[in-house]
């Protein structure tokens, strides 16, 4: 069994039951039925935050409420972040994205042995080169 963790853009299409890739539902149903955790990054409720804050997305409710019930609703776990996750995705081997959340999301992926669900094609470039796992969504 593959542990997941949801990107924020996965968080945004999923909350919004906007559809995803045919294999990343079928990798999250999967993950579901056989008793694995999906998980997300408090990242992606600080992303969240701030695409609604510069009008970049828009929920039909306040977003701790909206990410509260989506992690509730969607028998989802919230990552940790502790200090040694935090200091490694300053390290990331490679070429990672330069994005700050991205490369907390593939360090947490990387601590925790996740398959990260996204479509940022920056994620799924680094994981093509080996650094981490990732599934198209």
């Amino acid at each position: 069994m593959t542990e997941l963790l949801l990107d924020t853009c996965a968080v945004i299409w999923t909350g919004n039951d906007d559809p995803i890739d045919a294999d990343a539902t079928a990798m999250i149903n999967s993950n579901h039925r056989e008793g694995g955790r999906t998980y997300v990054s408090l990242f992606s409720a600080w992303e969240l935050g701030l695409l609604v804050s510069r009008a970049r997305l828009r929920l039909e409710r306040p977003v701790a409420s909206w990410f509260e019930d989506y992690v509730t609703k969607g028998r989802i776990t919230l990552a940790e972040a502790p200090p040694q996750t935090l200091i490694a995705s300053s390290f990331l081997p490679g070429e990672p994205p330069a994005d700050p959340a991205d490369r907390i999301i593939i360090a947490t992926a990387r601590e925790m042995n996740l398959c990260i669900v996204t479509r940022d094609r920056l994620i799924l470039d680094y994981a093509s080169a080996g650094h981490v796992r990732a599934l198209r969504c």
